[in-house]
């Protein structure tokens, strides 16, 4: 895995190589293998390394076409590189490594954007042709591997990570309160935005071109389409479901390096390792548990290292396991903070501290991220109703359902201070935009579950990869999600939802709510996936309820945690007084400590947001 940074300054300005290098240097964690330059002109490009396919200095980059027309900087990994290599060799092309990255480029120079059809991956890539003097941007289907840009009438700045884009100094970010108030609606971003003003991502699934400020071009080139158009029988569709998940786990092994697994407890992480055993005789699997103590209701439910210890035993794998306590949490915010720049769903600290176990036994882990968004894993998230609805009127209920953190009355309340900075903010407008593309006149009750499940694939896993890339680049780790392998997702996308669904589970959305968090621990979904995991593992302490990945931080933020989070909300925040209501904000969290309500993730994201803005926007504070 790798990083990458630069800009293209519009007029003639020649890039600066001292600015290129302050740029790059926030991203060695990365890449801490190889550092490298590139300057042409008015354009720069920046890259730092982690060495996993061609270790040797051939896959080094920024790298350059053997035409020297070409430089490319990329980030992921292709994982069918060897068929289009072959496919490439007999159109007649040469290679200088037996790297990903040059087969990548090649296919580039042969195909223009038709290439992105082709490669089979995770990736983020920019390619600068010095002839045309233009600029090609790209990310893969899904948005595992990110890319952010600020661009202005001068330039255009690009990195892997925004920390990069502020090192420039070319400008000065603020934060973007209208991103705040996004944030704080949907604990994610369902736009472009970020919490820093004028700094964006560019989108999954799309393609770039840039030549100026105003020859700005995005391009989609592909999206879910969850359509139903599987006429096979279920016996046929799980047979065929096995053969493309095997051989998209056993294609994503391709490494020279060791390749090790998640293992949770679960079926999405436990099917990976399962059969990445199969083609690998050493593998190392690794568990977060949590001390449960404290903890009460559902919560005392949220450790499977039991599980996972079992299946480990099954397995013959090397397995290791750490313990997050209510302490953790504190210690790692700051560096957690600093690394993850934009909050995105769900407390996600344990997965900090998963990654740091990974980590000390190689350069890559396996992991099961995507199962629950292509195989339905979410059935009391989706909307199902008995009768016909208008587009509209779908839109209408489905978003007074769904809900993370806060009424937006509520959150009117919270940020009273701001209000006349957000005032064109509209949530109802930001969760509809994401659906229009799949609008449709009228819907049955089958399009509102497809619809739903669209709705978590297009929001839900971009946050959950940008999670997943962010602090797993904090310890030079590389994660691998087979899951989202094309092939496999083309095939799972026409499967009939009531194959997968057990529509009894549906629309039971508010996640706050501890007597409706039991709905966590059901089988109503991914029924497809169950059927294949059991032909592959058949014991009754795996025949798992769906569980999330969550710490029992609801106990935690009313016992161990209490004092850090009081000091938080009483001393930190009046620092914030032109910003935040904090008597309000008092209230909301008394709910939660009391009992009357559960504000967990609520709570968690305040206490993100004052260690983002003491990180990046200490100014903010009041004087």
């Amino acid at each position: 895995m790798c990083g990458i940074s630069g800009y293209l300054n519009f007029s003639e300005q020649p890039a600066k190589v001292e600015t290129l290098e302050r740029m790059i240097q926030k991203l060695n964690h990365r890449g801490p293998d190889n550092c490298q330059t590139y300057i042409n002109k008015n354009f720069c490009l920046g890259h730092t390394r982690l060495s996993i396919i061609d270790l040797s200095d051939n896959g080094n980059q920024p790298m350059e076409s053997l035409c020297t027309n070409y430089v490319v900087s990329f980030n992921g990994e292709i994982y069918n590189f060897k068929d289009l290599r072959m496919e490439l060799k007999k159109l007649g092309y040469r290679f200088q490594s037996t790297s990903d990255t040059e087969v990548l480029l090649n296919s580039y120079i042969e195909w223009g954007k038709k290439s992105l059809t082709k490669f089979n991956g995770m990736f983020t890539f920019v390619i600068w042709d010095k002839k045309k003097r233009e600029l090609f941007v790209a990310r893969d289907r899904y948005g595992i591997k990110p890319l952010y840009y600020y661009i202005d009438k001068e330039r255009i700045i690009f990195a892997s990570e925004i920390k990069s884009i502020l090192e420039s100094k070319f400008f000065k970010s603020s934060l973007d309160k209208e991103g705040l108030i996004e944030y704080m609606t949907f604990q994610n971003f369902f736009t472009d935005k970020t919490l820093f003003s004028n700094i964006k991502t560019f989108k999954p699934g799309c393609y770039y071109t840039i030549k100026n400020n105003s020859l700005f071009k995005e391009t989609q080139y592909w999206d879910f389409d969850f359509c139903e158009k599987n006429n096979l029988k279920k016996n046929e569709i799980i047979v065929q479901t096995e053969k493309l998940l095997d051989n998209a786990i056993k294609n994503q092994l391709v490494s020279d390096t060791p390749i090790n697994s998640y293992l949770s407890g679960g079926i999405d992480s436990g099917y990976i390792a399962t059969k990445a055993k199969t083609y690998l005789s050493n593998l190392c699997t690794f568990t977060i548990g949590f001390d449960l103590s404290s903890a009460n209701g559902i919560e005392l439910y949220y450790d499977e290292r039991k599980k996972a210890e079992r299946m480990s035993y099954l397995l013959g794998t090397e397995h290791y396991e750490m313990i997050v306590k209510s302490g953790d949490m504190q210690k790692c915010l700051t560096h957690f903070t600093y690394h993850l720049e934009e909050p995105r769903v769900g407390q996600s600290y344990p997965n900090y501290y998963a990654a740091k176990l990974a980590s000390k036994f190689g350069k890559v882990v396996l992991s099961g991220i995507g199962g629950d968004e292509i195989f339905g894993g979410y059935p009391w998230r989706y909307f199902y109703t008995n009768k016909n609805l208008e587009f509209d009127q779908f839109v209408d209920n489905y978003f007074t359902k769904w809900q993370r953190l806060l009424p937006q009355k509520d959150l009117k309340l919270l940020f009273e201070p701001i209000k006349n900075d957000y005032k064109n903010f509209c949530a109802k407008e930001i969760f509809k935009k994401v659906l229009i593309k799949k609008q449709k006149k009228i819907l049955t009750p089958t399009d509102c579950i497809n619809l739903s499940m669209y709705f978590e694939s297009k929001t839900f896993l971009p946050g959950l990869l940008i999670v997943e890339d962010k602090l797993s680049m904090s310890h030079s780790l590389e994660t691998r999600v087979p899951f989202l392998d094309n092939k496999l997702v083309d095939f799972v996308l026409k499967i009939p939802s009531k194959m997968n669904l057990n529509k009894k589970f549906t629309n039971k959305i508010q996640e706050n709510s501890l007597s409706q968090k039991k709905i966590l621990r059901s089988r109503g979904g991914k029924l497809i996936l169950r059927e294949v995991f059991k032909k592959q593992l058949n014991d009754k302490v795996l025949q798992n309820d769906k569980q999330g990945f969550s710490s029992p931080d609801a106990s935690w933020f009313r016992g161990e945690s209490l004092k850090y989070v009081k000091n938080v909300v009483e001393n930190d925040y009046k620092k914030y007084k032109d910003l935040i209501n904090v008597n309000f904000l008092k209230k909301k969290v008394l709910e939660h400590l009391s009992g009357k309500n559960n504000y967990r993730l609520f709570i968690w994201s305040i206490l993100y947001i004052n260690e983002f803005l003491k990180c990046y926007f200490k100014r903010l504070a009041s004087k």
